[in-house]
């Protein structure tokens, strides 16, 4: 058997170690995260048409384009910026969350660098909570759309 306080500082030694790796894990899958997140949002097409499908396009959450399908010309329309372009209300509130839930994962990434400034629990929370809110913001943009769907006009 070690004394207490060898067995002590064996313990704090092997935590420290541990939390460094779960540390550096976290931000290796925020980043991932991140990287969807922004790919998410800045795909301007989702869906496209088909073999089945009665008329040539492409929508995405606030672009989309519609062809006559004769020719291999679309016409596309929609940008973020042009906020009240976007022709459905479930699709505002889509953009907005899932714009939202983009900007809360890259500001918890920039956070990572409070690490030189405060605590690391501290860190740990903030950008904890951030990712919290960011996939909550996620979810409704896709429950919103995907699952139930907003009504409106």
């Amino acid at each position: 058997m070690l004394p207490s306080a060898e067995a002590a500082k064996l313990y704090q030694t092997n935590y420290v170690r541990n939390s460094r790796v779960i540390g550096l894990l976290w931000a290796i899958f925020t980043i991932l995260f991140g990287i969807v997140n922004v790919t998410i949002f800045s795909q301007p097409y989702w869906i496209g048409d088909g073999v089945d499908t009665p008329q040539a396009g492409y929508f995405g959450l606030f672009h989309y384009c519609i062809g006559d399908g004769l020719s291999r010309d679309l016409a596309c329309q929609g940008s973020f910026t042009e906020f009240s372009a976007i022709p459905s209300s479930a699709f505002k509130a889509a953009s907005f969350f899932i714009g939202m839930s983009m900007m809360l994962v890259v500001t918890c990434i920039g956070c990572f660098s409070l690490f030189f400034l405060l605590s690391t629990s501290t860190v740990y929370k903030i950008c904890g909570w951030m990712q919290a809110a960011s996939g909550e913001c996620l979810l409704v943009a896709a429950y919103g759309v995907g699952f139930r769907g907003w009504k409106g006009h």
